[in-house]
């Protein structure tokens, strides 16, 4: 019987330089996916109508659209509320994707929910386009926690 030996063969120089490699892939991994959160922010102004036009057939966030239907009568008294609403919105994914491309796996992890809960809002006004949408921006924060994950275990493991 014969057992197989991962990295026979290899010297440990060129042991350590995949190692390396393969922490440098990780951590290029989770800084693209942290950049999603940019992304999603101008998204989310493009949604809300933060840059003089709004286009809220892929883009919607739930929240938002929420507080059109139940605020209507607080936004016609205070029509800045809804502008404010979503320069909040914009500002939290900007400050999460800064943390996440720190490396901070929370960052990646507080999108994921709040994405997800925001799914549930979308799902309410009955914005599948948009559920669409944010089902990726989700996806692509796990894959970056889990890359964040992966690279904290590479580091530990001997």
């Amino acid at each position: 019987m014969q057992t197989l030996n991962v990295g026979a063969g290899r010297t440990d120089q060129e042991y350590k330089a995949a190692e390396d490699e393969h922490r440098a892939d990780l951590l290029a991994e989770s800084r693209n996916n942290a950049n999603y959160f940019f992304i999603a922010a101008v998204l989310a102004g493009i949604g809300c109508g933060l840059f003089l036009f709004r286009l809220n057939v892929l883009v919607s966030i739930g929240a938002y659209e929420l507080l059109t239907i139940y605020g209507r009568e607080t936004i016609r008294h205070n029509p800045l509320l809804l502008y404010a609403a979503g320069v909040l919105w914009a500002a939290i994914l900007v400050g999460l994707g800064f943390a996440a491309r720190k490396g901070y796996r929370w960052a990646f992890l507080a999108g994921v929910a709040l994405y997800a809960g925001d799914m549930i809002a979308l799902a309410i006004t009955f914005s599948v386009f948009s559920i669409g949408v944010h089902g990726f921006f989700v996806l692509k924060w796990y894959q970056g926690q889990k890359a964040l994950e992966d690279l904290k275990a590479t580091k530990v493991s001997p």
